[in-house]
């Protein structure tokens, strides 16, 4: 049966084609249509491979000529090696905004031509995801690969010592490491890894600042046991919000628990249009405004909340949910920018990106008249 063709095949053909002067230099290659039907693959495919042929130095483009095979073509001993990568990410069960930057690093892996091993995102649920941790990270040391991206674990137990062992490991196999979202020590401190996170500062400040605008003056941070350091700084940068703003945040105002759990929300102290709550992430303010229900509290009359995140399901609750929207195309850009830097440069200093989102605004930030 012959081999079934698509863009990286292709690439790799003509690189060899170039390399041992079977298109010879200064002469035209083969029409895009012509070697679309030799490899059985569309038009746009072979564009697409000329086009990072020529962004490679290897051929030009003339529009009208053709393409054209570089006077100096580069052998093929200093070709670009193709990087193998493996992803330590959440799934989509477990996470929507990972799922978004899963996607985002497999289309930039088809168009700039590196590969992805994904054995570390095939859990859907935190825990299991955890106990795979090592064995997912013993079969990336076997393979070899060239980078990890990897997101510290959050919402279970002894989180610190798996995230530690994960990157100890890759340490020792001396393989590079780009943190995403979040770093494995407690802020101020940071790792050795670079990361690439939301400026969760500046988010959280923004979304304190609105919550106040809208008149409240009892203002709650609600995050679950066990989060992620990220959830740490958006709570620590709304209490200095709050307080600057000339208002109380007592120990009591930052709320750590299951929002399912009905002895803890029924302790909320809700003033009626005055209490704000502000949710480490979309998924516990969906279900805290469910817990308040149960209650007998409706949002935008009785409370106003708010998350991060921007899950889908967001505009669809009972309330749509004011929210904070993560820029995950971005963060998977840099993050395979800075793996790429820290392959070709190991001992640079570590670097932490910090990229800004976008607030969304619905109706649970707002009383109703």
């Amino acid at each position: 049966m012959s081999k079934k063709h698509n863009y990286k095949s292709v690439l790799a053909a003509v690189r060899t084609r170039l390399a041992d002067a079977t298109y010879p230099s200064g002469t035209l290659l083969p029409a895009e249509n012509q070697l679309a039907q030799e490899f059985g693959v569309s038009r746009p495919t072979v564009a697409r491979a000329y086009d990072q042929l020529a962004a490679e130095g290897l051929v030009s483009k003339k529009r009208g000529v053709g393409t054209i095979a570089s006077q100096h073509p580069v052998a093929c001993s200093s070709l670009p090696t193709p990087y193998t990568f493996g992803l330590m990410l959440p799934g989509a069960g477990e996470s929507e905004i990972f799922a978004d930057i899963n996607d985002q690093i497999i289309r930039q892996a088809e168009s700039i031509g590196f590969s992805c091993e994904c054995e570390g995102t095939t859990a859907n649920n935190a825990e299991t995801r955890s106990m795979m941790a090592l064995s997912s990270m013993q079969s990336y040391i076997a393979k070899k690969v060239d980078g990890i991206f990897f997101a510290p674990f959050e919402r279970v137990r002894n989180i610190d010592a798996v995230n530690k062992a994960v990157c100890d490991l890759a340490r020792q196999a001396h393989i590079p490491m780009v943190l995403i979202d979040r770093d494995i020590v407690a802020p101020p401190l940071r790792s050795s890894f670079d990361l690439v996170s939301l400026d969760n500062t500046t988010a959280a400040s923004l979304m304190a600042h609105h919550m106040i605008a809208a008149g409240c003056r009892n203002i709650y941070f609600f995050a679950n046991s066990h989060s992620a350091y990220s959830v740490n700084i958006r709570q620590r940068a709304v209490k200095i919000t709050v307080i600057e703003a000339g208002f109380d945040f007592y120990d009591q105002s930052y709320i750590c628990g299951d929002p399912k759990d009905m002895n803890v929300v029924r302790n909320i102290p809700i003033i009626r249009r005055q209490t704000g709550i502000i949710c480490a992430n979309d998924a516990t303010a969906a279900i805290l405004m469910s817990s308040l229900a149960e209650l007998g509290y409706v949002c935008g009359t009785d409370y106003l909340l708010s998350g991060f995140d921007d899950m889908k399901y967001s505009s669809f609750l009972t309330t749509p949910l004011t929210t904070y929207r993560q820029p995950c195309t971005e963060i998977a850009n840099v993050s395979i920018d800075l793996l790429m830097r820290r392959i070709k440069t190991p001992d640079s200093h570590p670097l932490t990106v910090l990229l800004e989102g976008e607030m969304v605004e619905r109706m649970s930030t707002g009383f109703k008249k």
